[in-house]
């Protein structure tokens, strides 16, 4: 933390000499030192551990620090390439020996000045928009999966997925609601939420009980754990605590009506056709999340059925113990990475996004041979409180036979 706000204060003093060469804002740097004051106080804040702000508060104040962080990276950004093309121009007179190429300094200025404040305004508009409509821009993304021998009696099940709810990140409550309608008028044959449903403490989940409770299924509801689910982000004050805490997890998921699936199994009848669905807990590649999952003992016992539905939080699960030990597995359903909730997806000319260079399968459908994996992209946030390009996804994949 400490080290996190020196960097912060270096970047102010850097930025402060951007500040006072913009005409408007010259005159009142008071007012630039005056916000970097409360992003420091915001900090503090955190540090402390304080709660007097309310939640919804907390949450919009951190909206707006990241933003104006963000934004005044953008502003600096022009100062920062002037002044390493700066350095190496200092570095190639002094070997060389020859003069540089002198450009007008006054033409100069004036262009990084109108370049810094363009740049700057850029996030301040776009991540504050993410905040302000995005983060509850609920949009339904239908995919048919074709399967093949697939039983008649499952042709057309309709399988609802939501994942990465984060319910402790929403500043508001009522909003929500209008996922659960959409969820509720997709008449689900199937229910599944992929993991992740608090940040830290299962109570976080409280406000929203009745809300989750109310989605519909006509085969049942069915739920598994993500990394946040665990407790392992919150400083515990002893280990009794966080198992309470896990206890009072599994309570919350009763209350809803959601099927917890820890390391098992469930079959489902569906007219003559069996369906079967398995839970893992997380299992993740990467070292810095936990790898609880066990899908050999989640498979335990488990007969043989007509389609076989695995739910496992983190996407890198399918390469790693999927495609290569359960090629009976039809279909995985994922979760974890929110597209990070920054990006772009434009349908027949590409899609970008930073989560690309961390995962392989990020965002949508993947098919392995005659296997398939479904990235869904989130309901809720996390860290920041909005989404740019990448917006929150209720997923309904119908099956039909190939």
């Amino acid at each position: 933390m400490v080290f996190f706000i020196f960097i912060l204060l270096v970047l102010d003093i850097y930025a402060t000499r951007m500040v006072r060469q913009v005409r408007f804002i010259r005159h009142h740097v008071w007012l630039f030192w005056l916000l970097n004051s409360v992003v420091y106080l915001y900090f503090f804040y955190l540090f402390m551990d304080y709660t007097f702000l309310g939640h919804q508060m907390a949450i919009y104040l951190r909206a707006c620090v990241i933003v104006y962080f963000f934004s005044k990276l953008a502003f600096v950004f022009p100062l920062m390439i002037q002044d390493i093309a700066r350095g190496i121009r200092w570095v190639s007179k002094n070997i060389s020996g020859e003069k540089p190429v002198r450009i007008d300094r006054q033409s100069r200025k004036a262009f990084i000045k109108k370049t810094s404040v363009v740049l700057g305004s850029i996030p301040f508009m776009v991540m504050g928009y993410g905040v302000i409509r995005n983060i509850y821009r609920y949009r339904v993304l239908h995919q048919k999966l074709a399967i093949k021998d697939l039983h008649p009696d499952l042709e057309g099940l309709r399988i609802v997925q939501i994942s990465d709810i984060h319910s402790g990140t929403f500043p508001e409550q009522k909003p929500v609601w209008k996922g659960i309608e959409m969820i509720n008028e997709l008449d689900p044959d199937l229910f599944v939420f992929t993991g992740d449903l608090v940040n830290s403490t299962a109570d976080e989940v409280d406000p929203f009980l009745e809300y989750f409770s109310q989605i519909k299924s006509r085969f049942g509801k069915f739920s598994i754990m993500g990394n946040h689910d665990y407790g392992d982000y919150h400083p515990w004050k002893s280990e009794r605590e966080k198992i309470e805490n896990d206890r009072s997890f599994e309570d919350k998921h009763r209350q809803m009506g959601w099927d917890l699936l820890r390391n098992e199994h469930r079959t489902i009848q569906v007219g003559d056709s069996q369906l079967g669905v398995i839970g893992v807990e997380n299992y993740s590649t990467l070292p810095r999340f936990p790898r609880k999952g066990d899908l050999k003992a989640a498979r335990n016992g488990m007969k043989d059925t007509d389609f076989r539905l695995l739910l496992s939080h983190d996407p890198t699960h399918w390469n790693a113990e999927v495609t290569n030990k359960n090629q009976d597995i039809h279909l995985t359903l994922s979760g974890h990475t929110h597209g990070f909730q920054f990006g772009f997806e434009i349908p027949g000319i590409g899609r970008w996004s930073p989560a690309q260079y961390i995962y392989k399968q990020w965002a949508g459908l993947y098919q392995t041979k005659n296997q398939y994996l479904y990235v869904n992209r989130g309901y809720g946030v996390l860290g920041y409180p909005g989404r740019v390009g990448i917006l929150p996804e209720i997923t309904l994949i119908e099956l039909k036979k190939a």
